[in-house]
């Protein structure tokens, strides 16, 4: 039987097969793994106990038990879904699990590999990676307040070809009082950090990865090691655009009734800093859609005393938002000129 320790690369030329438990699977796992259980989750608890109570002899006659009707059917699966490429099969820490299915793909006549160290051995490589953090391209940091609509700025770069990570896209959560709308944000910490160093690893070498400038948390996760460290070292640039753009953005991205029950739960949690009677007048606001003025009395009463507030450096240079495709032209532009 073969055995590997963790490489990128193999990610992109193996199949990779997680054989932990789905709710292991759901917390986090190898970029593109797919999830084919040895053991449910109520199995694994159970031969736990037995392993606990009396001994790895008498769990592992229990595993086999548990699983051993299931081989054909995991290895059907695994070689429909390799397609002819070579497995790579892991578990926790490289044991049994992985052990087991590694050794039944190889008699079945499959290429398959067991990772050296399983998933423990990938989050040591995904913690490296970002301490320190040493980005391998130039960082190009969009600021600005809220409703300017940096990230809808990062999508027309997108598709104009550049390169750019949408960091709230990966936290799943907007990184506001308000961000979570519409949006579930169920991912874990370790699930956020796999997406976040997927995603830098893919970046094209060679050209500036352009993202939103973030608080060290988003919502319920927060970025690892010191990567907000190394976007404050990144070109600063300060997106603005007036006050009526802004609103009418705002609208459109959370004016839609669906959201009015969780906006009101919302503006709750900032009634402290609102002060109770503004907080109550924009709930009335809310309760009657009045969303133009519930909008403007949110970004003048609260985004813009609470965001930047402190801020304490200069922007490599303005870039003015009130339309996004001359924005992104313009971005382009004075990048081109910075690397000339």
């Amino acid at each position: 039987m073969e055995t590997t320790p963790f490489n990128e690369e193999l990610i992109d030329t193996h199949l990779i097969v997680d054989v932990r438990t789905p709710l292991e699977y759901v917390e986090d796992h190898i970029p593109g793994a797919i999830n084919v259980p040895l053991l449910t989750n109520e199995e694994r608890v159970e031969i736990g106990i037995l392993h606990k109570e009396d001994g790895p002899h008498a769990a592992r006659r229990r595993g086999l038990e548990l699983t051993a009707h299931r081989f054909p059917a995991m290895v059907q699966e695994i070689a429909d879904a390799a397609a002819g490429r070579p497995i790579l099969v892991y578990c926790w820490r490289g044991g049994l699990r992985s052990k087991t299915v590694t050794v039944i793909l190889d008699l079945a006549g499959f290429k398959a590999t067991q990772l050296i160290g399983g998933y423990k051995s990938f989050r040591h490589v995904v913690g490296e990676y970002f301490t320190p953090f040493t980005p391998k391209v130039p960082l190009i940091v969009l600021h600005g307040m809220t409703g300017i609509g940096k990230t809808t700025l990062l999508q027309r770069l997108k598709e104009r070809g550049r390169s750019t990570l949408d960091l709230e896209g990966l936290a799943c959560h907007r990184g506001s009082a308000f961000g979570q709308l519409g949006l579930n944000q169920d991912l874990t910490q370790k699930r956020f950090e796999t997406l976040l160093w997927d995603a830098c690893r893919r970046a094209p070498e060679g050209e500036p990865l352009i993202l939103e400038g973030e608080s060290e948390r988003i919502g319920r996760v927060s970025l690892p090691g010191d990567f907000y460290q190394q976007m404050a070292q990144g070109i600063r640039v300060w997106c603005h655009a007036s006050l009526e753009t802004r609103v009418a953005r705002l609208i459109d991205e959370y004016g839609l009734p669906e959201y009015k029950e969780e906006m009101a739960t919302a503006l709750q949690r900032i009634r402290k800093k609102l002060g109770g009677k503004r907080c109550d007048e924009l709930g009335e606001n809310l309760e009657r859609w009045e969303m133009e003025e519930f909008m403007k009395g949110l970004v003048i009463d609260y985004y813009d005393k609470v965001y930047y507030k402190n801020r304490t450096w200069d922007a490599d240079f303005d870039l003015c938002m009130e339309d996004f495709d001359q924005a992104a032209k313009e971005l382009e532009e004075r990048l081109a000129a910075r690397t000339t």
